[in-house]
């Protein structure tokens, strides 16, 4: 009987040996059939159907996994370095697809898109943007206290219906390790059209020798226009392009707040350049109730800033933006110690015979009437 039992268990091991090795082989070859079609998805390229090229990059993953975790078998060696190569193939064809969809719908923002993303109360009706009111001597209208809880509507910069697709793309990039390439690339595009934005809408870089060279009234125009555009850059422009960023490197870390930093930095260097061009240049009583009304934009969009820059590398704008509220604040008591001190040295020996007011004596009232305006 005993040989007969042996034999019994012999055969029966025999059988469970085959069963799981057919198993075995059973994985295996459903491995290298998901490897075939997800090559064949990829040789096709993104174009044609991104979601499934995304699904086959994934799939590619898991069976590299699955053949690095099993080296005993054969042909894993070749199995994954044709695997691998594959998927190196199919993340530089994802770089120009993010890279084409991405270039594909970002376009500049319109200035009348612009526009009717602000507040009622703020949208000019007549002339340039910034041009409020047609005091000759009084400059912008200081804006309303009551606007710093207006209701502004942000912009679309990018179709909602894309932004998954781009962080989809975004975050494969990121599993694959071209995480520089994807920050380059979405910086070199995005602030592009940040920048062609701006220019569309009048934003342009003056420095000091600029605004020395220009006449009174235009100066003073544009003056009107950087208030207006200030707002818009910071409540519209740049709150926007946060947004964006977040949603689509969402995956990226803290390259995600360096890449905005970079994205938004010279559009902001462009518009805090001309305050500071502003505050710098040569000071004159007509010039003090502008810089008023610009530091009282900078006082207003503070918070915004703060926020919307919150990240360690937004410092630099954020100490810049702080840096000009400082500075034209100086200039301005500057200004007005200039006006007091012309006044008090004022050597005219006009007489009024006819008990009208003495024409310094208006121009005092005045003066100082407009400033609590």
């Amino acid at each position: 009987m005993r040989p007969t039992q042996i034999k019994t268990h012999s055969i029966r091991r025999a059988h469970e040996n085959i069963d799981k090795t057919l198993k075995a082989a059973e994985v295996i070859l459903a491995q290298f059939d998901l490897t075939r079609k997800a090559e064949a998805k990829i040789l096709r390229g993104p174009h044609e159907d991104l979601e499934s090229y995304l699904e086959a990059i994934d799939q590619l993953r898991s069976n590299v996994k699955f053949f690095s975790s099993n080296k005993s078998f054969k042909n894993s060696d070749g199995i994954l370095n044709h695997a691998n190569n594959l998927l190196a193939k199919a993340i530089l064809k994802l770089e120009d697809e993010f890279r084409n969809i991405l270039t594909s719908y970002s376009k500049p923002v319109e200035p009348d898109r612009l526009i009717d993303c602000l507040p009622n109360s703020l949208r000019p009706t007549q002339g340039s943007p910034g041009q409020q009111g047609d005091t000759p001597n009084r400059g912008p209208e200081r804006p309303n206290r009551s606007l710093e809880h207006a209701v502004y509507t942000a912009p679309t910069l990018i179709p909602p219906r894309v932004l998954p697709l781009l962080h989809d793309l975004a975050q494969q990039m990121v599993q694959a390790g071209h995480q520089q390439q994807l920050f380059r690339t979405y910086r070199d595009v995005r602030s592009s059209i940040l920048e062609q934005s701006l220019r569309k809408l009048g934003v342009e870089r003056l420095n000091k020798e600029d605004v020395q060279k220009m006449q009174w009234e235009a100066l003073e125009a544009k003056i009107g226009n950087w208030i207006h555009f200030m707002r818009i850059a910071v409540k519209l422009l740049f709150a926007g392009e946060k947004k964006v960023c977040d949603q689509i490197l969402d995956s990226a870390g803290p390259l995600k707040d360096q890449c905005f930093a970079e994205v938004t930095a010279n559009s902001m260097s462009v518009l805090l350049s001309f305050g500071e061009a502003i505050a710098k240049s040569k000071r004159s009583p007509e010039k003090l109730f502008v810089l008023l009304d610009m530091y009282e934009i900078m006082r207003e969009l503070d918070s915004e800033i703060q926020t919307v820059f919150e990240a360690k590398s937004c410092i630099e704008m954020r100490e810049a933006a702080k840096s000009l509220s400082k500075r034209l604040a100086q200039t301005a008591q500057e200004t007005f110690a200039d006006f007091e001190e012309a006044v008090e040295k004022d050597a005219t020996k006009t007489a009024v015979l006819d008990g009208t007011v003495h024409p310094l004596t208006s121009y005092v009232i005045n003066y100082v009437k407009f400033l609590f305006e």
